[in-house]
């Protein structure tokens, strides 16, 4: 991560934390739960590489950037607000970016290019795809309905449920758990279960994640905690 800088930046009311590296027109990447800009440090170096200026904030509620307590905090416009906020900084004179998001990033990508498309030159977007709006009125009971209520996107509805939960299983458990599952089906955690093994079972890595990556990620969450980004969950509806 050699050349990577990192520095706060005052957008839409917060502290936001990035991380930036090289010369040219900007690549904004967009993490997804449960990550952070560390999830793009690869392709932070590569695209700078490139003659591009790769930038990777860690989302509200996530990492060194402030988290909100209210949760209500979480909607589509508050994070749309904060990377507009950062678009202006990075790319002051109404220049547009590319942009790259996954996950919860992509979702959030998706509703850049439709609430502000006069900041964004073109999108690649990973894992999520567009759900036009009014397609489902209440998406939370629709996957209840599908899934069961033991859906890991059912569970985190009731704040302070889970992240009791997950505090009893370690935060470097679940960071392995999430980033490390590979099951083609549904993300199930059993009330008082975790994920439906002994938190203890060894979980071998994929090559592509070191014991160095998850000790960072566990850093972070260990002391941001997990509410901030569990909260953008419990806004879908929303």
């Amino acid at each position: 991560m050699e050349g990577i800088q990192h520095r706060i930046v005052k957008v839409n009311g917060i502290n936001m934390h990035i991380a930036e590296k090289g010369q040219g027109p900007v690549i904004l990447f967009l993490h997804g739960f449960p990550e952070l800009w560390y999830s793009w440090r690869h392709q932070i170096t590569a695209l700078a590489s490139l003659g591009y200026r790769a930038v990777a904030p860690d989302l509200r509620g996530f990492g060194d950037t402030d988290a909100p307590p209210d949760v209500t905090s979480y909607t589509c416009f508050h994070v749309i607000g904060d990377l507009v906020g950062l678009i202006d900084t990075v790319a002051p004179n109404d220049e547009k970016v590319f942009v790259v998001g996954h996950d919860w990033g992509a979702i959030m990508a998706w509703f850049l290019c439709l609430f502000r498309p006069d900041r964004v030159k073109a999108l690649v977007n990973l894992s999520v795809v567009f759900n036009p709006f009014g397609s489902i009125n209440n998406v939370i009971e629709a996957l209840r309905a599908y899934y069961g209520d033991n859906y890991y996107m059912c569970r985190f509805q009731e704040p302070g449920e889970i992240e009791a939960e997950f505090a009893q299983i370690g935060t470097e458990t679940v960071i392995k758990e999430f980033l490390t599952f590979r099951t083609p089906g549904p993300i199930i955690l059993p009330k008082g279960k975790g994920f439906g093994h002994p938190p203890d079972a060894p979980m071998a890595l994929p090559s592509w994640l070191s014991e160095e990556d998850v000790k960072y990620f566990t850093a972070k969450f260990d002391k941001k905690g997990f509410t901030g980004g569990i909260n953008y969950y419990r806004n879908i509806n929303l």
